[in-house]
Formats: C-alpha cells, structure tokens, sequence
C-alpha cells in the first residue's frame, strides 16, 4: 500500500475504509489488488473485488484465497 501511494500509514485497522479512510480512488485499489494478486500468485474475481470496502476486507479475502490455493509444485 505504502509502496502504491506513496503515503505512509502508521496505524491501519481492520475496519479503516480504503476509499473515505484511506483517501485511495478506483484506479488506486485495482493497483494495489494487482500487485497482491502478482505476489501470491492468486485471482481475486470482479464479484469479489466488489465487496472489498475496509482494509479487513482485503486481509479476508486474501487468507481465503491463499487457504483454497493450491500447493505450488518444486517439481521441474
């Protein structure tokens, strides 16, 4: 978040609004789930970046898909 914006946040609470409390817009939000979606190697579909409304919001549904994801192979 901090590497997007360029803004330092000292104290993020669950329940801290990514738009209204963060001050992030639209373009802002798909940024940041890209990059998370580039880091884990996961898909977060339009219906459920819909729902994504507080910074809790986001952790849920990235522990989610990181629990139903499957293994990654070491096989070459």
């Amino acid at each position: 978040l901090e590497a997007d914006t360029g803004e330092k946040y000292d104290d993020l609470k669950d329940e801290t609004l990514l738009r209204e409390g963060l001050g992030l817009d639209s373009v802002d939000v798909v940024s940041i789930v890209s990059q998370i979606e580039r880091r884990f190697r996961i898909r977060m579909t339009h219906e459920e970046l819909s729902t994504l409304s507080t910074v809790g919001d986001v952790l849920n549904l990235l522990q989610t898909k990181l629990a139903s994801a499957p293994p990654e192979s070491n096989a070459a």
